[in-house]
């Protein structure tokens, strides 16, 4: 019998009497207490005590099913994982069990190692949860949670802050560039916000989502059969965006024509609609990104060098996530943090490991990339800590090189040592410095926390 230095109690709700024995033999001779239960009503009772560490339980019982009984559980499956065992192996338990937050679902007949490895998984998991609590409690919350936040402590990203906020009060132009996913529209939007427009539209316009008639159209408005199809007429982005600010989205994709009827807006802000002979006077501030080399296309006769002097009154630069690698971590948080706030899994959080993987990776697809990596990962990870092996990229291939790290990595590592030094110190101090306990408690061999004690020269 393997005796752990520590026995988790663990809870067997199933009605039948022989899978309760064999269970419970099992369990005790891995080391774990067991309590039983047969039947939902004492199960949910007993799931009520907080030294249940974990509970296994069979869906199909008296008195109230295993459904109900999750159900009942479901604010306290951070504390008390619950491992759903049934013999009814349908797609629709399975689903329902997990969307209510059960750690795993194991159909009979079973295997024991298998019963015993998602336990173990479980047990690892509940203390990842508990240290992240313990950090949080420790970290000061000055943090603005909007969804429109811009986030970074890069200097290249300081400065992007420092530019929004002495363009923002003016009315000039802005061209915004940087690879996709970088983050333009959050830049525009902030400019926006910090102006004096702020109360007024923010009206943005895609200049590659719509064909060059279309587009004009949705610029400019159009009049009653203007064009086939022109049944009404219609007011265009820029008498929307009057008085506000006029976000043109991808304008390097914006045809020779249309281009010299923007900058007739932006010098005279006059316009006529498609079909039409008035002539409309609007006040709009125009906003611009891109991910083209515009100096390129003006090179190659595809964009106008007169627009281009004429949006790019202020130039803001958005650099790549690859090159300000230090602020993952952050975006990282921020990103988890409103999926928390989405889906009310507030214990929602990045294992170390998992934070070391993502910071080491290429990411071409930049911050939009990052934010549906750790959307995927919340979504299917056992528990709401976030693994190593739950974050794989959907552009990454196994073998292929990754771009090395900036300086800013040699931040990140301080930062991840420092994190594991505290948790490490933490779990020491809370089992009074026996070692074999906080070994437990974080869920690593004894071996490894000595070595983690010698590395960080951790006194008691």
């Amino acid at each position: 019998m393997t005796k752990l230095p520590y026995q988790p109690i663990i809870l067997i709700a199933d009605d039948e009497a022989t899978i309760r024995t064999n269970l419970k033999l099992l369990l005790e001779s891995e080391g774990y207490q067991v309590r039983e239960a047969a039947d939902g009503g004492q199960a949910a009772r007993l799931l009520q005590d907080a030294d249940i560490a974990l509970a296994l339980l069979d869906l199909r019982m008296p008195v109230l099913d295993g459904m109900e009984v999750l159900r009942g559980h479901a604010d306290r499956l951070e504390e008390t994982p619950v491992i759903v065992i049934t013999a009814y192996g349908g797609s629709k338990a399975a689903i329902e069990a997990m969307k209510l937050g059960a750690y795993d679902y194991i159909t009979k007949p079973f295997d024991f190692d298998e019963v015993l490895f998602s336990i173990r998984r479980a047990l690892t998991q509940r203390a990842l949860v508990a240290q992240v609590q313990a950090l949080s409690r420790d970290r000061p919350d000055d943090r603005d949670d909007g969804d429109e936040e811009l986030v970074g402590r890069a200097p290249v990203m300081l400065q992007v802050f420092k530019t929004i906020g002495r363009v923002a009060p003016t009315r000039e132009s802005v061209l915004i560039a940087g690879e996709s996913g970088t983050g333009k529209e959050l830049v525009a939007v902030a400019i926006h916000k910090n102006s004096d427009r702020a109360g007024q539209p923010f009206i943005k316009v895609n200049s590659a989502a719509l064909s060059p008639t279309l587009l004009e159209s949705e610029l400019f408005g159009h009049e009653k059969g203007a064009f086939t199809g022109a049944v009404a007429r219609r007011i265009g982005r820029f008498e929307q965006a009057h008085g506000g600010t006029l976000f043109l989205d991808e304008i390097g994709e914006l045809g020779i024509d249309l281009q010299a009827k923007l900058l007739r807006v932006l010098q005279t802000g006059q316009f006529e609609r498609v079909g039409g002979d008035a002539t409309l006077q609007v006040d709009v501030r125009v906003l611009a990104a891109t991910n083209r080399d515009l100096p390129a296309r003006i090179a190659e006769g595809r964009f106008r060098e007169d627009l281009y002097y004429r949006l790019n009154v202020v130039a803001i630069e958005l650099a790549p996530l690859r090159q300000r690698r230090e602020d993952i971590p952050l975006l990282a948080e921020h990103i988890l943090r409103k999926l928390a706030g989405k889906y009310a899994w507030p214990n929602l959080a990045l294992a170390p490991e998992a934070l070391a993987h993502l910071t080491a990776q290429p990411w071409p697809g930049n911050v939009r990339e990052l934010q549906n990596v750790l959307a995927r990962a919340a979504i299917l990870a056992r528990g709401r800590i976030i693994g190593r092996d739950d974050v794989q990229s959907p552009t990454s291939h196994p073998n292929s090189p990754t771009e090395p790290a900036s300086s800013g990595s040699l931040v990140l590592r301080d930062i991840l040592a420092e994190t594991e030094r505290r948790v490490i110190g933490q779990a020491l101090e809370q089992e009074k410095w026996n070692r074999t306990q906080a070994a437990r408690v974080l869920g690593i061999s004894r071996r490894q926390l000595f070595d983690k004690i010698r590395q960080y020269n951790l006194q008691k």
